[in-house]
């Protein structure tokens, strides 16, 4: 057994070294890191938000108005994930015995919904050029100043994205995870911007249609990530618990302590960028209550060496059972 536990501490040795130093990192240099990245993608937001609209007019492309409205709908998100993130670090008071972590699945429900409402507007907007062009309509080909923008959307929210979900995964934020899949589903749709765009361009008047068409295109994407964000959100609030995987590495670390003979009630949920672990633990009737409190707390010790300092655990110790029903020391022994 003590063989046992000197592996998983080495495992959990290697786990916490392996997501980059996320476990010391404390509340106020995580929040700082959240706010530096989010800034930062605010401030690319806003300078995307007004070349977008200012060449999608010019260049007289539905495809990138409708691609500025996507990058103003990243710039609203940035200011929910700044706000959120604020409101998540705050301490554990009299009303919130488990902290304010689920302000951030909140965060992470409002950028799925935002990203949805902007699919649904783009793809209205697209099929209804469609079907213009099919009841014969000659539908205005766009200029290159259009292009141009879709290319620089594409570099930047590219850009935007890879340094969001470091800092993302660093400080383990599921909102800041959110909101750099909010840049790259951006990059995404300039990708369709740029080739509808350039198919109308170089292709001729008879071709203006792929405008509208990339803009559809494009608009199925952002849905499908909206999608994805919300089931995460909600699964979260309505309590799921967490993957198997996660399970099984906490019945391990449990089990790897002197004595344990046994875990039932396991009970996980996440708690914003924390989780919550409840189970019951089967040990010798015959241990002293200072022993079994030692015990206790030498599995808390590794959990949260495991999953973090902030992990809530709540472990319940209970005798052995012969028969189905608890036992004295002395019926054991006998």
């Amino acid at each position: 057994m003590d063989n046992k536990k000197a592996n998983i501490g080495n495992q959990v040795s290697s786990h916490r070294e392996g997501r980059g130093g996320a476990d010391v990192m404390d509340d106020r240099s995580r929040e700082r890191s959240i706010y530096r990245v989010t800034v930062l993608g605010s401030i690319i937001n806003v300078l995307l938000v007004a070349l977008k609209f200012a060449f999608g007019v010019l260049g007289r492309s539905s495809a990138m108005i409708a691609d500025a409205v996507h990058s103003l709908s990243d710039l609203i998100t940035d200011v929910v994930v700044i706000v959120f993130v604020k409101l998540s670090n705050k301490p554990q008071d009299s009303d919130h015995d488990y902290g304010h972590g689920k302000y951030e699945t909140l965060a992470t429900a409002f950028i799925g919904l935002a990203l949805f409402a902007v699919g649904v507007m783009i793809l209205y907007g697209g099929a209804e050029k469609i079907a213009a062009a099919l009841r014969g309509e000659v539908l205005p080909q766009p200029g290159v100043i259009a292009l141009w923008a879709a290319l620089i959307s594409i570099v930047s929210k590219e850009w935007c994205y890879r340094f969001t979900v470091r800092v993302g995964r660093a400080t383990e934020s599921q909102a800041v995870v959110a909101n750099a899949w909010h840049h790259r589903s951006d990059a995404f749709s300039s990708i369709g911007t740029a080739l509808g765009i350039g198919g109308a361009i170089f292709l001729g008047e008879r071709w203006t249609v792929l405008d509208p068409i990339a803009a559809v295109v494009v608009s199925i994407f952002i849905i499908k990530t909206a999608l994805a964000l919300m089931k995460q959100a909600s699964d979260e609030l309505l309590e799921k618990s967490l993957p198997d995987d996660v399970e099984r590495k906490i019945k391990e670390i449990a089990e790897a302590e002197a004595g344990v003979s046994g875990i039932h009630n396991l009970r996980t949920r996440r708690i914003g960028n924390r989780i919550s672990i409840e189970m019951h633990l089967r040990m010798p009737g015959d241990l002293t209550l200072y022993e079994a409190h030692r015990r206790a707390t030498d599995i808390e010790q590794e959990l949260r060496c495991h999953f973090g300092d902030g992990t809530y655990i709540n472990l319940h110790i209970e005798p052995l059972k012969v028969n189905g029903r608890y036992v004295e020391p002395k019926e054991v022994k006998n």
